[in-house]
């Protein structure tokens, strides 16, 4: 296969990592690297927003009843309840990029990496970011200041979860420093798309 008809069926990048880890930061630097090349995935959720979280840009808000009928209807690639709230892909999202011959990226979780893993085996590469240590994640997440203690611990528990599968990615990254975990990152995603 060639480079260029490659690059036409399109790849999965998946980026996964605890919340405050600076996932969303990194992505939002390869979609400006890679504006031709990549489209972000705008996943469902059931999650209220949060301050500056735009329909459409960052999640589609919908109700629970909304999600539990798309479930039904098998319109998702990947769906999980994550910090009591449901998140997903539309697989309707991943066949209109790729028909744009484009990749997709896609910020997960660990579940939804691990499923959509099996469902694209053949288009799939992911990277998992983890923070230095959770001491700092815990000072990332506090100093946000958009949730509650209770969140906060929630939270704290899952990343210890996530952190425990950093193996099942192609790629651990630690963000330890940004400039440096970006650039790692982009020769990762450079290799793929």
């Amino acid at each position: 296969m060639t480079a260029s008809a490659q690059h036409r069926s399109g790849k999965l990048i998946i980026v996964s990592a605890p919340s405050g880890t600076g996932k969303t930061t990194l992505c939002n630097r390869l979609l400006e690297d890679f504006k031709n090349r990549l489209m972000l995935s705008v996943s469902c959720t059931t999650r209220s927003p949060r301050k500056g979280d735009q329909h459409g840009r960052d999640y589609f808000f919908i109700s629970k009843d909304e999600f539990k009928d798309k479930i039904d209807k098998k319109a998702f690639a990947e769906w999980a309840e994550v910090h009591g709230n449901f998140y997903g892909t539309l697989k309707e999202t991943i066949q209109n990029c790729w028909a744009n011959g484009q990749s997709v990226l896609l910020e997960i979780d660990v579940q939804g990496a691990a499923s959509l893993k099996k469902t694209y085996p053949d288009r799939y590469f992911s990277a998992f970011i983890q923070p230095p240590n959770l001491e700092e994640l815990e000072r990332r997440l506090r100093g946000r200041g958009t949730d509650s203690e209770e969140v906060i611990q929630r939270r704290l528990k899952n990343a210890r979860d996530e952190i425990s599968r950093a193996g099942e990615f192609d790629k651990v990254i630690t963000n330890d420093n940004l400039e440096r975990a970006y650039t790692e990152l982009k020769g990762y995603v450079t290799a793929h798309v």
